[in-house]
């Protein structure tokens, strides 16, 4: 089936240059993940992933982390499982 059809769509160019770069990355143009996203629609009959709100608690840290409060660093994974105790 050939691939004639045109979506068009504006994003922050911000946005597009993070995005543009992990899928480079995952070796995807954005034509080749806009296909896969519908294709997936297509086959769920929905969106493939839950589209929610957060609740109240996870609002709450996110707006938090944010601000850089509560925020623990590690400078390696070796400190980050001693902190969990692993």
């Amino acid at each position: 089936m050939s691939k004639t059809a045109n979506i068009r769509a504006r994003v922050e160019p911000g946005l597009k240059t993070e995005v543009d770069h992990i899928l480079s990355t995952l070796g995807l143009t954005v034509s080749e993940t806009v296909h896969l996203l519908y294709r997936q629609i297509k086959l769920q009959r929905g969106l493939p992933f839950d589209v929610q709100l957060p609740n109240e608690l996870t609002a709450r840290i996110l707006k938090a982390s944010k601000k850089g409060k509560a925020v623990k660093r590690f400078d390696s994974k070796k400190e980050l499982y001693a902190d969990l105790g692993m």
